[in-house]
């Protein structure tokens, strides 16, 4: 039976048709309504939907949301011969205590566990019951081209999964996804010019009447508390100003001590001059 049921889980034709998506798994020891669609590739709103949809009644008090991240449904069914390869995760599923199981195994688009945990919080308070929500996150499953390493952290996760649920007592239902995966949804921008130039005026008018308000402020202050007279540059003037009026007295005091006698200026007429006048 466990072969069946996990071929069931994730009977997908064409597992590697699709990278960007990841398989949903749910399953609970209560039985669950019919699920809307079995439909093995279905978006994300979808599959959340219709989980919601199956959570409605609040079957049970325990709630396990467990997220691998970078899930593909070729990481839990062998394409080859259909094993499966989280053997504690189909073994959970198989198991007779479980009476309610719903799953899909190409889910485009990412899937969050905060809206089913919101949805499970608000639809046991609606019935009076109080849902005891627990989120596990296992490590991040490495890229696709690293295949060694992505089946040992895969069977590390397994492990812990394993443990996990054998830990679980009473009536409690499991949630498997992936949360967030290795793709990048796509989302659409659209320039919105209204929006920005709304957006530009009334930071102008913000400006403005900061503005306004500084010079209403400023303008009861003292002269020279309103205005600033001894700016950098005016210190540094009269510093440079200070530095040239020494170098020119230094200057006209050298100038000043000069002493050159009167006879210095008068034509020669002695012997020697009238010789070198010949």
């Amino acid at each position: 039976m466990q072969l069946s049921v996990a071929a069931a889980l994730l009977a997908c034709t064409a597992v590697q048709a699709f990278s960007d998506s990841s398989p949903f798994v749910l399953f609970s020891t209560a039985e669950l309504p019919v699920p809307p669609s079995d439909v093995q590739l279905q978006t994300n709103s979808k599959v959340i939907a219709a989980a919601q949809q199956l959570l409605d009644a609040c079957p049970t008090d325990r709630y396990i949301l467990v997220s691998q991240p970078n899930v593909h449904a070729a990481d839990i069914r062998d394409g080859a011969d259909g094993r499966c390869n989280l053997p504690n995760l189909c073994r959970a599923v198989a198991a007779e205590t479980t009476r309610g199981r719903f799953s899909v195994a190409e889910v485009i688009g990412q899937v969050s566990g905060k809206p089913l945990a919101d949805h499970v919080v608000a639809a046991c308070a609606a019935k009076g019951k109080v849902a005891q929500v627990e989120r596990v996150e296992l490590a991040h499953l490495p890229a696709l081209g690293e295949a060694e390493k992505r089946r040992e952290v895969l069977a590390d996760n397994d492990h812990e999964l394993g443990l996990l649920l054998d830990a679980l007592e009473g009536e409690y239902t499991v949630v498997m996804f992936s949360d967030p995966n290795e793709f990048k949804a796509y989302e659409p921008e659209f320039a919105e010019p209204v929006h920005m130039d709304l957006k530009r005026h009334a930071d102008e008018e913000l400006s403005f009447a900061g503005i306004r308000r500084k010079s209403n402020s400023t303008s009861s202050l003292p002269l020279f508390e309103k205005y600033q007279f001894f700016t950098p540059a005016v210190f540094s003037g009269l510093i440079a100003l200070i530095v040239l009026m020494t170098i020119l007295g230094v200057g006209l005091k050298a100038l000043a001590s000069l002493e050159v006698s009167y006879g210095a200026f008068d034509k020669e007429m002695g012997p020697a001059a009238q010789k070198k006048q010949g």
